[in-house]
């Protein structure tokens, strides 16, 4: 969150600045400075969008602790049970029903570069090892936060939120996946509100 202030104030400051130097400068400077002129309010677009995610980021992790999983099936291709855009998705197992795993997924495509690399089917091995073991605070039948240990593997970084978007259309219901109310309430304090309970 520090860093994306810092980023905001970055881009934001940098245009006023170049702009307050084109001023003063000959007219020719003031295409040198174009591409930045261009760029710069895209980017501090994209800062100004991050931080909805970081808010939702907190209350994930202020209502769900955090676990380390190991080699968690993961991919880029399109998950057959879900519904809506995906771009990625990760297969946590459902805490009430240890044999079934439930698939979570990047729904927006924001700031998932990073996994995306590493979750793609071609990916190479030292990528790949990269996610072999991964932090998750959540619950997969509603939402979660996925981030990737750092090189010590201390303490978790790169997060981004996976959300639940697996179709209820054929009478499924969370109950099905075994989420007892007080499972649903905690699930409504991070934000979700399930049409079905």
């Amino acid at each position: 969150m520090v860093m994306n202030v810092v980023g905001l104030i970055g881009w934001i400051g940098g245009w006023a600045a170049l702009l307050g130097i084109s001023t003063y400068t000959p007219n020719w400077v003031v295409w040198i400075f174009m591409p930045y002129f261009v760029y710069g309010p895209y980017r501090a677009y994209i800062q100004v969008r991050y931080f909805p995610a970081a808010l939702r980021m907190r209350r994930i992790l202020r209502t769900y602790p955090w676990q380390v999983l190991r080699n968690v099936p993961s991919g880029l291709t399109k998950h057959p049970d879900v519904l809506g855009r995906q771009y990625g998705w990760f297969e946590i197992q459902n805490p009430a029903h240890p044999g079934q795993r439930l698939p979570l997924v990047f729904s927006r495509h924001l700031r998932v570069e990073w996994w995306s690399r590493r979750i793609a089917p071609r990916a190479k091995p030292e990528l790949k090892a990269q996610i072999e073991v991964v932090w998750f605070a959540g619950d997969p039948r509603f939402i979660g936060l996925i981030a990737a240990p750092t090189l010590n593997g201390e303490a978790p970084r790169r997060m981004h939120v996976l959300q639940q978007q697996m179709g209820a259309e054929d009478g499924r219901s969370f109950a099905d996946w075994g989420a007892a109310p007080e499972d649903i309430e905690r699930g409504r304090r991070v934000g979700i509100h399930p049409a079905q309970s």
